[in-house]
């Protein structure tokens, strides 16, 4: 098809698109969660002594995943769908060989920077195709299969990666990922379709750097106070700079005519409440993928992989239940689905806050699972209920403002958590030592106080992310069901308006 020709929603050939998208995010998804099993490897490999050096395998990954997050509203406005998804794409594949390959820590730095670079525009691009493409009615199910890829990628990711390493090399994990990302490159270069706006929005360079300094800054911040505490210059610093570089961020994007992230968003009712949700329940969510492998590794002894494996029922239970939430949700609305989903998992994060030394493995695997299922009911259809609401012209906007939203929480939600567990372990040890239930002399007696100080830490740790879950499950019955606020709501079932206004279909 030429330039003037628009594509219709009800003819284009979705399976391509689909499979390109997904695939592309599974391998973003899974890349994200192999690497923290496998640092102790990798460390051990490369000659790296210190941890904190280590660390940044993950840290840059997440900041530079994170900072990208909120321009990819003007990069979906400014290129074509194919552009962007290859671009992207080409670029993770590209950073994935250099991390196979890489014979020095500087190099393997080098390739993860590279795939964050491709990861961080995939997601909210394929949001936004994915709200492009499908009818109002059919978002749900849509929703529902994007779902798989979020959900089970970072539940197998530990698992795989665990058994890879204690039986190969970790660069494995590497060329395991490379080929899915090579498929879904050539699926994209010879089967995807433009199916975004291309507007040309100037560029605005002061934005861009207020945004990666702000959110940048905050990222770093809440990550590094959940292992150097908050009173760390580094913390303090990093916060304080992320915090005026994002007051000045905001205030230009809504002083802008042309706001490079449309702020206004937020006068939509429906899209802010949900967003909240999503916000508060991505801080109760990492309560059980930072706290639990703790548990389980520190406490209980249990292999990385017996953590892993731990987390994979729920995982499957969780992807499987995704598509069936969608299709529930095109026919009864996101609130009853988030009220009961929200009360299993409000219920099983309690649970959660009452483990001791002798928890079985089996009990653990039981709420983990009842937990996933009760997250599978409500986290998509929550999303999908607030982007109901918004125009097509501000889906991108939508899209990049509830991912930046969503990440921001969970470094929050990890540094609180870590930092609750972190200070009441010592304060349950420092009155262990005054009640003289050991002696500080005594490895044996300071081991056992440690370890069951830690159990206490850990369940205070999961108090604070029940009533996290509790607020949240309050919030949900004010969800209702909403149809997009667009004038022109003719276009939503016939025909994508502009596509490919400037370039041919194939982008």
């Amino acid at each position: 098809m030429n330039s003037s020709q628009a594509q219709s929603l009800e003819h284009i050939k979705k399976g391509p698109i689909i499979a390109a998208l997904l695939i592309g995010a599974f391998v973003a998804f899974l890349n994200q969660t192999l690497m923290n099993v496998a640092l102790p490897k990798i460390m051990e490999d490369l000659g790296i002594t210190q941890a904190a050096t280590g660390q940044w395998l993950t840290t840059g990954y997440m900041l530079v995943n994170g900072v990208l997050i909120p321009v990819t509203a003007f990069l979906i406005a400014r290129f074509t769908t194919r552009q962007l998804f290859i671009s992207a794409m080409t670029l993770f594949s590209i950073g994935t060989l250099i991390c196979a390959l890489a014979p020095s820590f500087g190099v393997l730095m080098v390739g993860r920077l590279i795939q964050a670079g491709g990861a961080g525009i995939l997601m909210p691009l394929m949001t936004v195709v994915f709200l492009n493409i499908f009818p109002i009615e059919k978002r749900g199910s849509a929703m529902g299969m994007m779902g798989i890829a979020m959900i089970l990628a970072p539940a197998i990711g530990p698992t795989l990666s665990g058994y890879l390493v204690e039986h190969y090399s970790w660069r494995v994990l590497f060329y395991v990922i490379l080929p899915f990302a090579v498929l879904a490159t050539l699926i994209g270069v010879f089967f995807l379709k433009n199916v975004t706006r291309v507007t040309k929005p100037k560029f605005d360079a002061v934005s861009v750097i207020l945004s990666t300094i702000g959110f940048g800054g905050l990222l770093y911040g809440f990550s590094d106070a959940g292992t150097d505490g908050w009173g760390s210059q580094q913390v303090i610093w990093s916060l304080a700079v992320g915090t005026v570089a994002l007051i000045a961020f905001v205030w230009m994007q809504l002083v802008s005519k042309n706001p490079m992230l449309e702020f206004r968003i937020f006068k939509y009712n429906m899209f802010t409440l949900t967003t909240l949700i999503n916000v508060i329940v991505t801080m109760a969510m990492y309560a059980g993928m930072i706290l639990m492998p703790l548990f389980l590794q520190n406490i209980r002894g249990f292999t990385p992989l017996q953590s892993g494996l731990m987390m994979l029922p729920g995982a499957i239970l969780m992807g499987i239940m995704s598509p069936i939430t969608g299709a529930i949700f095109d026919k009864i609305g996101a609130r009853w689905l988030s009220v009961i989903g929200l009360a299993i998992t409000t219920y099983m994060t309690y649970e959660f806050s009452r483990l001791n030394v002798e928890t079985t493995y089996a009990h653990l695997i039981t709420i983990y699972t009842i937990r996933m299922f009760g997250m599978s009911l409500m986290m998509m259809p929550i999303q999908t209920a607030g982007l109901n609401q918004l125009p097509r012209s501000l889906n991108a906007h939508g899209t990049a403002m509830s991912n930046t939203l969503r990440t921001i929480s969970g470094s929050i939600g990890t540094a609180i958590l870590v930092t609750v567990m972190t200070s009441q372990t010592k304060h349950y040890v420092t009155e262990g030592l005054k009640a003289g239930v050991a002696k500080a002399t005594d490895k044996a007696q300071m081991g056992a106080l440690t370890a069951q100080s830690m159990v206490h830490g850990i369940n205070d740790a999961f108090v604070i992310a029940t009533w996290l879950s509790a607020v949240s499950l309050v919030l949900a019955f004010f969800i209702k069901k909403t149809k997009p606020q667009d004038e022109n709501m003719k276009s939503e079932k016939t025909e994508l308006p502009n596509v490919g206004k400037t370039v041919n279909a194939k982008g």
